[in-house]
C-alpha cells in the first residue's frame, strides 16, 4: 500500500473530525511505521469553554495515530462563498427581514457605470448604504464598493445586476455583508502577528473565522490550542517541500478556506502555489528590503542607526515580496534606542499592520489593480 500523507489526513466533514489512517492500515494488514503519517490529539481548552484545539502532525517514522478525545465541532460561523456573481449563506434571515449585501466590481472605466449600478439596485429594491468609486488614470479601469441592505431575494437581485454586468463586462462579486471569511493562518515561530489576529477575531473586531492554523514548527501548538483551533504541523525541508505544499493545499480544499495569511511564515512559497492563491493571501514583512534582508534585520537597522521602522502587508505573488501593497505602517526611533526596543517597536508595527489589511479583505475593501490596489476606506 502506497502510504501518502493524504491516506493520513483526517479529514473533516460537516465540521467533525474523522481519523482514517488506524483502519486503513489495519485493512492493509501492514505493519506500523509508514514513512509518514498524521497524528490527530484532542484536549479541553480551559474550564467553561466548550471548543476544543486539535492537532494535526506529519511525522517521520513514529508509532500509530490514535484519538484521546471526542471529535471536534469546528464550526464557527456561517459559510459563505464569494464567487462572482453568487453568494451562500446557510444563516439566512427571515423571509421579510432586510439583508446586507456589499457588492465589488471593476471594469472598463466609461460613462454611466454608477448610473446603471445604483439604478439597478434601486429597482431591486435596495437602499445604499454606502457607495465608492474610483477610476485609475493608468490603467483605464474602473472600481467601485456599495453596501446595501434590502428584502428582495437573492435570486431577483441577481437578475438585476446579471443585466447591468453584461451591458459594461463587469467582473463582480457580491458578498454577505459581516459573514465571516474562512481564514487559515500559516506561521512559523513568532507569535505577534498571530497571536493579534487570534484576539482580534476572538474579540470580533476581525470579521474572519479560522478553522486551522499550519506551521513548520510546533512551537505555536500550545496558543492554537488555547484558541481552540485545529493545528497542523508540516514540516519543510528542501527535499519535502513540494510535498509539504501539497498537504497545505488540501487543507485549504478541506476547510473551504477563503483567505490565507501569513503571519511570519519564514518560507518561501513555490510559484505555482503563488499563483494558486493569487489575490487571497496576504504577507506581512518588515519594511527594510531590500536593504536589510535575512533573519535580523532589525539587528542591522539599529547597526545602520535608520531612523523609521516600518512593515508592508502585500498580497502574495511569485516575485518574492512584491505584491501588491494593501497596508504599510512607520514609527519613528532613535539613536537611543536599544536593540530589544528597535525588535519589540518593530513586531509591534507588524501586528497592527498585518491586522488591518486582513480587515480590509475580510470586509471586501480591496480590488486588485494591476500590481497595485484599490482600498476603500
Amino acid at each position: 500500500m502506497d502510504y501518502t500523507k493524504k491516506h493520513f489526513l483526517a479529514r473533516l466533514s460537516g465540521g467533525r473530525v474523522h481519523l482514517q489512517a488506524a483502519s486503513l492500515c489495519e485493512a492493509a494488514g501492514t505493519a506500523w511505521p509508514p514513512p509518514n503519517y498524521f497524528c490527530w490529539q484532542s484536549r479541553p481548552l480551559v474550564p467553561g469553554v466548550r471548543s476544543q484545539g486539535s492537532s494535526l502532525v506529519l511525522l517521520p517514522g513514529g508509532g500509530p495515530p490514535h484519538r484521546q478525545s471526542q471529535p471536534l465541532n469546528c464550526s464557527t460561523g456561517p459559510r459563505r462563498d464569494g464567487n462572482v456573481g453568487g453568494v451562500t449563506d446557510s444563516t439566512s434571515p427571515a423571509p421579510h427581514a432586510a439583508r446586507g449585501y456589499v457588492l465589488t466590481l471593476s471594469c472598463a472605466d466609461q460613462p454611466g457605470i454608477v448610473h446603471a449600478v445604483s439604478g439597478s439596485l434601486l429597482e431591486a429594491g435596495c437602499n445604499i448604504t454606502d457607495s465608492q468609486q474610483y477610476g485609475s488614470p493608468d490603467t483605464g479601469t474602473f472600481f467601485m464598493r456599495v453596501a446595501v441592505e434590502t428584502t428582495t431575494s437573492f435570486s431577483r437581485l441577481r437578475e438585476h445586476l446579471d443585466g447591468v454586468a453584461g451591458q459594461f463586462s463587469l467582473n463582480w462579486q457580491l458578498h454577505r455583508a459581516g459573514a465571516p471569511v474562512r481564514t487559515l493562518i500559516l506561521a512559523s515561530k513568532a507569535a505577534h502577528c498571530i497571536n493579534d489576529l487570534l484576539f482580534l477575531q476572538r474579540s470580533g473586531t476581525l470579521p474572519i473565522e479560522i478553522p486551522a492554523i499550519v506551521s513548520n514548527h510546533r512551537d505555536l501548538e500550545p496558543l492554537a490550542r488555547f484558541y481552540g483551533i485545529p493545528f497542523y504541523y508540516i514540516p519543510v525541508t528542501p527535499d519535502t517541500k513540494a510535498e509539504a505544499e501539497a498537504a497545505l493545499l488540501e487543507l485549504v480544499a478541506e476547510h473551504e478556506v477563503e483567505l490565507v495569511v501569513l503571519a511570519r511564515y519564514m518560507q518561501v512559497l513555490s510559484d505555482g502555489l503563488c499563483r494558486h492563491l493569487a489575490g487571497r493571501a496576504i504577507n506581512i514583512h518588515h519594511s527594510f528590503l531590500p536593504s536589510f534582508k535575512g533573519a535580523r534585520p532589525y539587528h542591522q537597522a539599529h547597526a545602520r542607526g535608520v531612523k523609521i521602522i516600518g512593515a508592508t502587508a502585500h498580497y502574495v505573488t511569485a516575485t518574492l515580496d512584491e505584491g501588491p501593497i494593501i497596508e504599510q505602517e512607520v514609527i519613528r526611533v532613535s539613536h537611543g534606542h536599544s536593540v530589544e526596543k528597535f525588535v519589540a517597536v518593530g513586531r509591534a508595527v507588524e501586528a497592527r499592520t498585518l491586522a488591518q489589511a486582513v480587515q480590509w479583505h475580510a470586509e471586501h475593501r480591496v480590488l486588485l489593480d494591476g500590481t497595485r490596489t484599490v482600498v476603500f476606506d
